[in-house]
């Protein structure tokens, strides 16, 4: 079973059996968009074991970031993330080795954003933006969009924050359905957007309609995301009790899956 069966970047599917470093790293991210870190983790670890250096080596450095940063880590992410760029030139030749630079920036960003690094973040989302342009991959034109929403929503800039949240759903859509999990984050990343910008009752319909697909899909971590969300603005069609119900059998259920917290 090749990767290409999934599409450019499957993120929600049944998981596949994973044999390639490539399929081991395919099946980690969509383990992780399900919520099963402990999952995602082995194949990870299984990938560095079988291809110590290169392109899928240094993706699966960000992807451990990744994990780290859904739930709060981006001070531990970013020692991942930093490992991944450092890795990343051993590759300097395969087809992968823009994604690999591109997703450790990317990453770092987040990183530095979570923490409060605010003018780092922007530096290196411009280096991203300059190593992406003309790239034609998607997922990263997706990804670029959600952190330059995040910068500008800890700025204050709620419509600017909006206006990449919406360009980060369209890029998602014309690639669907391979980044069917991107365009779901996008749409929490647009109702977290249009708070900063003061549109609450828009905000509540983006999120509500959200945690619905995150229920059809199983992405667990975005339905915990969304139910946090709604628990400070209110949902639309669920009561307080409801929306906190969800939250707290998400929290547990991602971590049984082996998901790590963490306060920074």
């Amino acid at each position: 079973m090749t990767a290409a069966a999934f599409g450019d970047h499957p993120d929600c599917w049944p998981l596949p059996a994973g044999d390639t470093p490539e399929q081991l790293w395919q099946r980690a991210v969509a383990a992780a968009g399900q919520g099963r870190y402990s999952s995602a983790r082995a194949d990870l670890a299984e990938l560095r074991r079988r291809d110590a250096a290169g392109a899928f080596a240094s993706l699966s450095l960000s992807t451990e970031a990744s994990l780290l940063r859904q739930l709060g880590g981006h001070r531990l992410a970013a020692g991942w993330d930093g490992r991944a760029l450092a890795l990343a030139p051993t590759a300097a030749d395969h087809p992968m080795f823009v994604q690999a630079c591109a997703d450790a920036i990317v990453g770092l960003a987040a990183d530095a954003l979570g923490v409060g690094r605010l003018a780092a973040a922007a530096r290196l989302l411009e280096r991203a933006g300059e190593l992406t342009a003309g790239s034609g991959v998607p997922r990263l034109a997706v990804r670029l969009q959600w952190v330059r929403a995040e910068l500008a929503m800890a700025g204050g800039y709620g419509e600017e924050a909006v206006a990449h949240a919406r360009c980060g759903i369209e890029i998602a859509e014309q690639a669907s359905p391979a980044l069917l999990r991107h365009r779901v984050k996008s749409d929490v990343v647009l109702a977290a957007a249009l708070c900063c910008a003061g549109a609450l009752e828009s905000a509540r319909a983006v999120a509500d309609a959200a945690l619905s697909d995150t229920e059809t899909h199983g992405l667990v971590p975005l339905r915990w995301a969304l139910a946090c969300l709604l628990i400070d603005i209110g949902s639309a069609s669920l009561t307080s009790q409801q929306v906190s119900t969800i939250r707290d059998d998400c929290a547990g259920l991602i971590t049984r899956r082996g998901g790590r917290w963490s306060r920074g």
